[in-house]
């Protein structure tokens, strides 16, 4: 069976950071697209960074360029979220979600067939 497990976060200061990680089992990530999304309460589910297959091209949205970084491990199954100088507004729950594709990856949720249960991660003073 095909799983996304996303771990990592929690509760942290502004100006702190956290770093995320989507683990999947039953299946290699080699070729598939990876992305990370956010949902905040009342608000829809948003793309916030993704990387394509190999590695070789990312994308973020502009709310979190220059702060977090996606990197993926293919020999680990793993891929990561490196989210630096946290802001309130980063509160939400985080997914990982993964597309069959090989090329560049793009950001709208809508792209992405397995999906993981989400983190919870908390940007409070």
């Amino acid at each position: 069976q095909l799983q996304l497990v996303e771990s990592g976060g929690g509760l942290v200061q502004p100006g702190g950071s956290l770093r995320l990680s989507c683990s999947a089992s039953g299946f290699t990530l080699d070729y598939y697209v990876i992305g990370w999304f956010r949902q905040a309460p009342g608000k829809e589910r948003e793309g916030v960074s993704c990387i394509s297959s190999n590695g070789g091209s990312t994308n973020y949205a502009d709310s979190v360029k220059g702060r977090f970084t996606i990197s993926r491990d293919n020999a680990k199954n793993t891929v990561y979220l490196q989210m630096n100088s946290l802001k309130p507004e980063d509160t939400a729950v985080y997914y990982c979600a993964a597309v069959f594709r090989l090329g560049p990856c793009n950001l709208p949720p809508s792209g992405y067939r397995f999906w993981g249960q989400g983190t919870q991660v908390t940007v409070s003073a």
